[in-house]
């Protein structure tokens, strides 16, 4: 039996089997896969798409569930990549029945279980409500989004603004007025940091961005490109995430600029005592790095850390991205192992 429209938009997930998210080429193929099924489908990088399935269902004589499963199947089959999928109304309610599964997991949404569903999650699982947000409806005993639904709305606009608290009251109840915008986004690169523990320390959470941007920074410099924003994606404990962007200055591929940003981003999040479980960093806007224009500096330490990058990128092309690495990435000094005696040398 075909299941009615209000149940049209798939959130879809995917998960390789190296255990990190899709790249370029292997991305598009997996978007191409969902195409293949339905025209109308959003890239959401670097792991994530969007597809309205209205239309399709009729011509698969089959329910969301029953295509869900053809795409998961097929993507397994032709690419080894599982995919959780969600199923809802609205990209909202899809995006949130995606992320209470497991990888590989299916959770059809239907109008009357949205309310029971969203009742004891979160506020920072409704798009928009990262951490500060949240510290301020907690000021307001407003926990779960069962009490946000049941807030009046002017109680919540005069706490966030007209804007937002109209949009908060809306997604509090299930409604979510974007749609599902067919075509794929401009190029991005992407690197992934997933922690071996849900990690509450800010100062490793620091140490990952750091390692991220490097990463992020020598992809860049080796594909002769620059990044003119970065976004920062945190993936929490319970599944939840939080995605900020912030433009640079000016396009750039020095790591510094790049690890400064992400410092920015992360501080302006406020994750105190938040469960981390991976983040994301992504570098967007790519462009030529020969296009990049770069402000003129009388300061010779920019132009000396410069050639110390090309330095390092050098010797991580010959002996490996760990070759050379900031001080703040290497292992204290009790966990490091001791040097190797080479025969014949002596002191």
């Amino acid at each position: 039996m075909i299941t009615a429209v209000t149940t049209r938009v798939l959130y879809l997930r995917f998960h390789p089997p190296t255990g990190r998210a899709p790249e370029g080429a292997e991305y598009e193929r997996l978007l191409d896969l969902v195409t293949d099924f339905t025209p109308v489908v959003q890239a959401l990088p670097p792991d994530a798409a969007l597809a309205d399935v209205a239309g399709a269902l009729r011509y698969w004589r089959t329910d969301p569930a029953g295509l869900a499963a053809l795409i998961r199947v097929r993507a397994l089959a032709l690419h080894g990549t599982d995919v959780t999928i969600g199923a809802a109304a609205n990209p909202q309610l899809a995006r949130l029945a995606a992320l209470s599964q497991p990888p590989g997991g299916l959770r059809v949404l239907t109008p009357d279980q949205v309310p029971a569903f969203l009742a004891p999650l979160p506020p920072t699982t409704l798009p928009g409500i990262g951490a500060a947000t949240a510290r301020t409806l907690a000021q307001l005993g407003l926990t779960t989004v069962r009490a946000i639904a049941a807030t009046p709305l002017a109680t919540l606009q005069r706490a966030l603004g007209a804007g937002p608290g109209l949009r908060l009251h809306q997604h509090a109840h299930g409604i979510d007025r974007t749609t599902v915008v067919p075509g794929r986004s401009e190029p991005v690169l992407a690197v992934e940091h997933a922690f071996d523990r849900d990690e509450l320390d800010p100062a490793a959470q620091r140490r990952a961005l750091l390692s991220l941007a490097q990463d992020l920074g020598h992809a860049l410099r080796g594909r002769r490109q620059t990044a003119g924003a970065l976004t920062l994606t945190v993936r929490y404990a319970d599944h939840a995430t939080t995605t900020r962007t912030r433009r640079l200055a000016e396009p750039s591929a020095h790591s510094p600029v790049l690890t400064q940003a992400a410092y920015r981003l992360h501080a302006a999040l406020g994750l105190q005592r938040a469960r981390v479980r991976s983040f994301t960093l992504r570098a967007d806007h790519l462009d030529a790095a020969e296009r990049a224009s770069q402000q003129l500096t009388l300061d010779g330490t920019t132009e000396q850390a410069r050639h110390r990058e090309n330095a390092a990128d050098k010797a991580h092309a010959r002996y490996g991205r760990h070759a050379i690495a900031p001080a703040a990435l290497l292992p204290p000094v009790s966990e490091r192992r001791p040097p190797v005696p080479v025969p014949g040398r002596h002191r």
